[in-house]
C-alpha cells in the first residue's frame, strides 16, 4: 500500500509540474507570446517576459543541479538569477532558453518518478532538504511565475 500511495504522489506531482489543472501550461502561454513583445515591459512593471521566464529557467535549473549534484555551488543572488538584458539577443536563443526550460523540468520529472529516489531521503549533500521539498519548490515557484507571465501577456495585448 505505502508504495502505490508514493506512486500516486509522484504522479500527481508530475500532472502539477506539466500544469493545465489548476493554471494555465507555460506551453500555451509561449504559444501566444509574440517574440516582438518578449523584451516589452507594460507600464508600472520592472520586468518583461522575457526576464521572467529566463528567471524561471534559471531557478529552475538550481534547484535540479542542487537536487542532484553533490558538488553543488550556489548561484549568486540576484545577479545569476536574472538575465542582464530585457530581451532575447535573438529568435535562436529564445529557442535555446525555451528547450533548456523544458529539458531540465523533463529532468525533475524524471528524478521524481524513478522510485529508487526516495521522496522524504533528506539529499546526502543537503542539510535536510528532500526530493519532495525540491519538486515542490520547483512547482511552486514555476507555477507563481507563470501567473506573473499570464499578467505580462494581458497588459502588452489589452488593446
Amino acid at each position: 500500500m505505502e508504495v502505490n500511495s508514493h506512486r500516486i504522489t509522484r504522479e500527481q506531482i508530475i500532472q502539477q509540474l506539466e500544469g493545465g489543472q489548476a493554471y494555465l501550461k507555460i506551453e500555451d502561454l509561449l504559444e501566444e507570446v509574440a517574440f516582438e513583445d518578449l523584451g516589452k515591459r507594460p507600464e508600472g512593471l520592472p520586468y518583461s517576459f522575457y526576464e521572467q521566464f529566463f528567471h524561471m529557467r534559471v531557478a529552475q535549473f538550481d534547484i535540479l543541479d542542487f537536487t542532484k549534484n553533490p558538488d553543488y555551488e550556489p548561484m549568486e543572488w540576484p545577479e545569476d538569477y536574472w538575465p542582464t538584458e530585457s530581451e532575447p539577443e535573438s529568435k535562436e536563443a529564445w529557442e535555446t532558453l525555451k528547450e533548456s526550460f523544458f529539458k531540465e523540468r523533463d529532468q525533475v520529472m524524471n528524478l521524481i518518478l524513478d522510485e529508487r529516489n526516495g521522496l522524504n531521503k533528506p539529499l546526502e549533500h543537503g542539510d535536510g532538504q528532500t526530493l519532495l521539498r525540491e519538486s515542490l519548490l520547483v512547482l511552486q515557484h514555476n507555477a507563481y511565475h507563470t501567473g506573473q507571465l499570464a499578467i505580462i501577456y494581458r497588459l502588452l495585448n489589452k488593446d
